[in-house]
């Protein structure tokens, strides 16, 4: 009886086609994104598998806006003040003095999509003298939360990112103890942002940093933060990070 089902099954399924007037078409296909960022595919995921490829270099999804802003900080870093951050999809390379020491089923969260644009696009500058890091980024059509809006659980990911870089590249391991995250204006799919992470004090072991989050352009406030991060090799009795050289 199964065997006969199964054989009936490809002609159901004709029928139902011809029935409905529908047309077939791959499970991958997706609808127009809700803004003009569209994804574009790459030509092969495992180039996006490397774990050292750096993924803060422009590519042809960068919409002008991004381009501006990054343009605008590989100019300062030429004096030397500041400096390009690369960013990988591995999260151990991101550790000082780590080594992954076996292959890892794993992927950064902020780059873990198979498709340009998708997702998150950006690129991070560090100012050590100022303990200071600015990142750029663009909103992808697949980070949606209110209706061609940006979700804020991502808006909260990417303050985390730019907080805790500064702590990570300044300090050394750190983790994430408390995030406060005031959502001021919406921040549209699509858009080009900068977010400003910078240390504010440290107290022992534990490392005080603010962000803001502007429109490319700095004419809009869409969030305010404040972050507090633990540094991972501190032990009781040693100075505050604040008195360590970077």
């Amino acid at each position: 009886m199964l065997r006969n089902s199964a054989r009936l099954l490809p002609g159901l399924f004709r029928v139902t086609l011809r029935l409905h007037g529908a047309t077939a078409v791959p499970l991958v296909e997706r609808s127009k994104a809700p803004c003009s960022c569209q994804p574009r595919a790459l030509m092969s995921s495992s180039a996006y598998a490397d774990p050292r490829r750096d993924f803060s270099l422009p590519n042809p999804s960068w919409k002008k806006e991004l381009m501006a802003l990054y343009s605008k900080f590989m100019e300062l870093t030429k004096s030397g003040s500041w400096e390009r951050i690369p960013s990988y999809n591995a999260t151990v390379l991101h550790m000082p003095d780590t080594e992954p020491t076996e292959v890892r089923n794993t992927r950064l969260y902020t780059r873990n999509l198979d498709i340009e644009g998708a997702g998150l696009e950006y690129a991070m500058f560090l100012n050590r003298e100022e303990k200071r890091v600015v990142g750029v980024f663009q909103i992808g059509p697949y980070l949606e939360g209110p209706p061609s809006m940006m979700h804020g659980g991502c808006i909260a990911t990417v303050i985390d990112i730019i907080a805790g870089t500064c702590a990570l590249l300044i300090y050394g391991k750190v983790m994430t103890a408390n995030l406060n995250v005031n959502y001021k204006n919406p921040i549209p799919l699509g858009s080009v942002i900068m977010v400003d992470g910078k240390l504010e004090k440290t107290e022992g072991k534990k490392i005080f940093l603010s962000c803001q989050v502007k429109s490319a352009d700095g004419t809009i406030l869409h969030n305010e933060a404040s972050a507090l991060f633990i540094l991972l090799s501190w032990k009781r009795g040693e100075d505050s990070p604040m008195s360590l050289d970077p």
